[in-house]
């Protein structure tokens, strides 16, 4: 098949349009695959989660889906894969607790492109090992979108496994290769994922491991996750939710001496990044309400364990980038 969009291909706006697409899809599906099973590694992502939902759509349980919580996710995400997707949906969902032999494997490892390479090879191995259990799986979903492809070619990194062995090399399901990422929500919606999974802001692919700078330690991590909850809940309280691109908490791996009930406290700083861009190229800063700020910096001082400070980062790219490492 080619890899160039049709242009006789309408764009998905509206539910109608996402009904359209979802019944064509639901037809080259079953067509594909048959009687036999397909396998998904499930992030939780709006990409991942699409593809799942419609192959639940197409061939219920020969989908298998395998969520690898390696402990890098923000708040939540596990549990709510399992609630919508094992529970609502009623999907054959395999959930990996991986947290301690990934955390395992990072200990010490303060180089950001070695924790990615870590992270991505120990995914891959976790992913094979649970398809060694399973029998008859002879196809493998992705959520590959169409900017993958003309980014990067036919195979998309982010959701490929592509260090599988020889003997694992599935054939490739991946119906939403023509989609652009708006219209993979418009289609979310019409399947019936919850606003949370559909509207979910980008997200980087080691998860908080890049967010947690340097060597991660699992007390600092839990502080980026506690942190990076308490600032998404007041973005959405405050209708910041829709329109900020993307806006996440860092912790560094070093200490600020403060004052916390009356004494000395040597404890971390957490940085809040707020941007907004149309391409990634480039990005602004957001122009929070300092009055937010000062609230979110009483609840995150307040109530996230080994954290005395928190500061704003008021870079744009360039010259900084998005993410920190």
């Amino acid at each position: 098949m080619s890899n160039v969009r049709p242009e006789s291909m309408e764009r998905i706006t509206t539910e109608a349009l996402a009904e359209a697409f979802i019944a064509e899809q639901v037809a080259a599906l079953r067509a594909q695959v048959g009687e036999k099973k397909v396998l998904l590694a499930l992030s939780g992502g709006v990409d991942s989660s699409v593809v799942a939902a419609l192959l639940i759509k197409a061939i219920g349980k020969q989908l298998v889906c395998v969520h690898v919580n390696h402990g890098l996710l923000r708040k939540g995400e596990p549990e709510q894969v399992i609630e919508v997707f094992r529970h609502q949906m009623d999907a054959n969902l395999v959930y990996v607790d991986a947290v301690d032999r990934f955390l395992d494997k990072l200990a010490g490892v303060e180089e950001p492109e070695k924790k990615r390479k870590i992270i991505g090879a120990e995914f891959i191995r976790v992913f094979e090992e649970e398809a060694r259990k399973l029998d008859g799986i002879e196809f493998l979903a992705q959520g590959t979108i169409y900017p993958d492809i003309l980014e990067s070619g036919p195979v998309k990194a982010h959701h490929n496994v592509g260090g599988l062995p020889e003997d694992l090399q599935f054939e490739l399901v991946e119906p939403l290769k023509f989609l652009f990422k708006d219209e993979v929500r418009v289609v979310g919606k019409a399947l019936g994922l919850p606003d949370g999974m559909v509207y979910r802001q980008p997200f980087p692919g080691p998860g908080l491991g890049v967010r947690c700078l340097g060597a991660i330690t699992r007390d600092r991590l839990e502080a980026v996750r506690e942190s990076d909850a308490i600032l998404r809940e007041e973005f959405q309280k405050n209708g910041l939710e829709g329109k900020v691109w993307q806006y996440f908490t860092i912790v560094p791996d070093f200490k600020s001496v403060g004052v916390k009930e009356g004494k000395r406290s040597f404890e971390w700083s957490v940085i809040i990044r707020a941007v907004n861009t149309k391409d990634a190229m480039t990005a602004t800063v957001e122009d929070v309400p300092f009055a937010l700020l000062q609230h979110i910096t009483a609840r995150i001082t307040a109530e996230v364990k080994g954290v005395n400070r928190v500061c704003y980062d008021l870079t744009p790219k360039p010259t900084g980038t998005i993410e920190w490492e």
